[in-house]
């Protein structure tokens, strides 16, 4: 217990690197390794960190297309596809909007469709979607990764993960979800699973995958599961 202790305090106020640490030694002098994940790691797994001050939908859009339909897409690929046909000049003082997301998303072959749907039916939301936030009079691309009856659980690409009360999350939020849909999509994909906060229990709702008639409410086709 004093081990597990104390490995858990050093994970959490020690150094934010990550590595391999020894954390025990076995009888005969054998030790045990364990990677170690960095808090900055933990924070951004899974996710596309933005680079830039106008790119958030960029790396929105792309963590949504390297995770869950496993295409070889980063930040920069994307915002070169959506300056194709993008205003470079709007982009330069508002950054990217839905419109250039959806049109870059079908150059590649793939759908886009946008809904309007009621706070208390957040729950309902079976995909990672992106969503415009307003933080501060400034407004941010994020994913919205699934929610639960207390909380909506956030990818965002300059903080990572984060998880909001459904009031704090409604506050900000205009009220449209951004759905990505194409063939390839992985039911399974690690963002309906986002990770707990450090400092929070496992939950007590586990993952589960989504069916294809879920999928279909959100415009998926048939097609696309083959």
């Amino acid at each position: 217990m004093r081990l597990a202790t104390l490995t858990l305090l050093m994970l959490l106020t020690g150094p934010t690197w990550a590595g391999t640490m020894a954390i025990s030694a076995m009888p005969g002098g054998a030790v045990i390794f364990k990677k170690v994940e960095s808090i900055r790691e933990r924070r951004f797994a899974n996710l596309v960190e933005q680079k830039t001050d106008f790119s958030c939908g960029a790396a929105a859009l792309a963590t949504i297309l390297r995770q869950a339909y496993w295409l070889d897409v980063d930040e920069d690929h994307i915002i070169k596809g959506m300056l194709v046909t993008a205003d470079q000049n709007l982009v330069r003082t508002q950054g990217f909007s839905m419109l250039d997301m959806k049109r870059y998303l079908e150059s590649i072959g793939m759908r886009a469709r946008g809904y309007k749907i009621a706070p208390d039916t957040l729950v309902t939301v079976k995909i990672p979607v992106v969503v415009l936030l307003e933080i501060r009079g400034y407004k941010h691309f994020v994913v919205l990764q699934r929610a639960d009856k207390d909380w909506v659980y956030i990818g965002d690409p300059v903080l990572g993960h984060k998880r909001y009360s459904h009031d704090d999350f409604v506050k900000g939020w205009n009220g449209i979800v951004f759905a990505v849909l194409g063939e390839g999509y992985d039911k399974a994909n690690v963002l309906l699973d986002p990770p707990a906060p450090l400092t929070a229990k496992n939950q007590l709702n586990e993952f589960r995958p989504v069916d294809d008639a879920e999928l279909m409410d959100f415009g998926f086709i048939q097609s696309d599961f083959f």
